[in-house]
């Protein structure tokens, strides 16, 4: 057999072996499929504790992405305001979506805030303590013409876990692509406004604990991370 004869059997091989290497490494099952059916709507209820969903009256929630783009980026989402018996008011916004492959990432409120006017005075890591377990989030300091002032504290999961970004991102996405699994993912956003920071992420804990003590398993898992 002649040597480039036999270049090219080997070459043939490698190529029909890298074929057969990336069909079966392809994700192809999507986790969103085994939740059943769930949905937002249904999974975040419209009272609990000292909270309630304030029907009458409308805030402007700021949009994940403008309305062009929301049905290729999202399959679910999710924006209410909330009260308590004290009158204070937490905005509701989650963003989900069932593939994380690229191109098709959940969006950050860093970016979307200053796509929408917004300032980002500050953007801090920090960690939100429930009695089931802590959150790793990102808590933002926003203003819009020195006007309206939002603090904002947000995390992400991917898949069934928590997800602070960049990297860390990344990994759970490839271990989930080892499993052929292709998943989903989701931006839990609350937001306040008030120019007293410190009071907003206070009332923000407040309704992220009640809201947890009252999700089923599922649920808290899928929205928190949570077990």
């Amino acid at each position: 057999m002649s040597r480039p004869f036999s270049a090219s059997v080997a070459l043939g091989c490698l190529m029909i072996l890298s074929a057969v290497v990336a069909r079966f490494m392809t994700p192809t099952a999507h986790l969103s499929d085994r939740r059943g059916g769930m949905t937002l709507g249904t999974a975040v209820p419209e009272q609990f504790g000292d909270w309630k969903e304030e029907k009458g009256r409308a805030l402007q929630l700021v949009s994940p992405e403008n309305e062009v783009l929301l049905g290729k980026i999202y399959s679910q989402l999710l924006s209410r305001t909330y009260v308590n018996s004290n009158g204070e008011r937490v905005m509701l916004s989650i963003s989900y979506g069932t593939d994380q492959k690229k191109g098709y990432e959940v969006h950050y409120p860093e970016i979307c805030y200053p796509a929408q006017g917004f300032q980002v005075l500050s953007n801090v890591r920090a960690s939100l303590t429930t009695r089931l377990g802590t959150i790793p989030v990102s808590r933002l300091e926003t203003s819009l013409s020195n006007q309206r002032y939002e603090p904002v504290t947000y995390w992400a999961t991917t898949g069934d876990e928590l997800s602070p970004g960049g990297l860390d991102r990344k990994m759970k996405e490839i271990e989930y692509g080892l499993k052929g699994v292709i998943p989903d993912g989701l931006v839990f956003r609350v937001s306040t406004i008030d120019r007293d920071t410190a009071h907003a992420f206070s009332v923000q804990d407040t309704f992220v604990n009640a809201l947890a003590n009252v999700l089923n398993p599922a649920s808290r898992q899928w929205l928190m991370g949570l077990k």
